[in-house]
């Protein structure tokens, strides 16, 4: 059956300004990083992208080795714009990002295919401007800076990006803050904005306060969208109990390592819970108000193996913010560095 949008979708969420962009993103955008490759069924992307769009969720954000295998969760999004969601495009945030490795059909990395140089961002833009189907993403970042290849070339290529009219914003992934100083002051000179950044950040990844970065936003005006802020499901009930399910990351040993949950995770996690609860809360939704309560965190960003848990999430936004006795309780454990084990 056709798809037809929600009539009703811009209803239900909050839309926030990008630094000094005229660009709005919502509270919360749909990251395809784990649950969006050829080892998921097509028909539940398809479910959890959909929903997402009725939800007010209007951004999108992929990269190039988002897999598995790599390049497959742009060609599976490819697939769903183009049998359900051309007719919004203009209604749309579709990001994507280049940097990290990127094999081939023989499963080979050559030197053309990871880091920052002008020959690899611009030709894995093209790329994954064909497995999508799109003419320009809206966002196109560097996923990573790159040690061996100056900042001038890399930040020249976004810019290229930009007057190509493959990209209409640019951003940067995993940037320290002295390097977004660094990249922003590039790019103002070729007469593109840095926009956005993309840095991981959670309670128990503090990493991004600590280092100064979101001060820093404000200086260069860029606005920052948040990966992992539920810290790869730490931050949620799936091993409250002490116990690792079948199915997580953990057991699948992906970005997680399995092995005996730690009693100091269980306490954190324990007086977290508490703390969500008597405000109505999951613990994970608990987390995204607490990351989005910067002013500098436009968006953050979540992942979702179903649609149940996407609606769990995305309850989060209409959350009251947290007093400051709330804050203050949270800070026993909203450790950095917490794991599992």
């Amino acid at each position: 059956m056709p798809y037809v949008a929600d009539d009703q979708r811009y209803a239900a969420t909050e839309y926030h300004r990008v630094g000094r962009s005229g660009l709005r993103l919502p509270a919360v955008s749909l990251g395809l990083w784990n649950n969006f490759g050829n080892d998921k069924p097509l028909a539940t992307q398809r479910a959890i992208i959909l929903r997402a769009f009725d939800l007010g969720i209007t951004h999108i954000d992929i990269a190039n080795n988002y897999g598995p295998p790599a390049g497959s969760a742009e060609s599976n999004f490819g697939r769903i714009l183009a049998d359900d969601l051309r007719p919004y495009r203009d209604e749309l945030i579709i990001s994507s990002k280049a940097g990290y490795d990127m094999a081939n059909a023989d499963g080979l990395v050559g030197p053309y295919q990871e880091w920052g140089s002008r020959k690899y961002l611009l030709s894995s833009l093209d790329a994954s401007l064909k497995r999508t189907g799109l003419e320009y993403f809206d966002i196109f970042y560097s996923h990573r800076p790159d040690p061996e290849t100056p900042i001038e070339e890399t930040m020249g290529a976004l810019a290229s990006a930009v007057h190509a009219g493959k990209a209409l914003y640019v951003g940067i992934s995993n940037y320290s803050t002295e390097q977004t100083v660094a990249a922003a002051a590039v790019l103002k000179d070729l007469g593109v904005p840095l926009t956005i950044h993309q840095p991981r950040f959670s309670m128990f990844d503090r990493h991004i306060e600590t280092e100064g970065l979101l001060p820093v936003l404000d200086e260069v005006g860029a606005g920052s969208i948040v990966f992992s802020p539920l810290a790869q499901g730490l931050l949620t009930d799936r091993y409250a109990n002490g116990e690792i399910p079948d199915g997580s990351r953990a057991s699948e040993g992906r970005w997680l390592k399995p092995g005996p949950i730690s009693e100091t995770y269980l306490a954190r996690v324990t007086g977290l819970t508490a703390i969500a609860e008597k405000r109505g809360q999951s613990l994970a939704q608990l987390a995204l108000t607490w990351v989005l309560r910067h002013p500098q965190v436009t968006s953050a960003l979540i992942g979702a193996s179903s649609v149940a848990q996407l609606e769990n999430n995305f309850e989060a936004t209409k959350a009251a913010p947290l007093t400051a006795a709330e804050v203050e309780a949270i800070e026993e454990f909203a450790v950095d560095g917490t794991q599992l084990r």
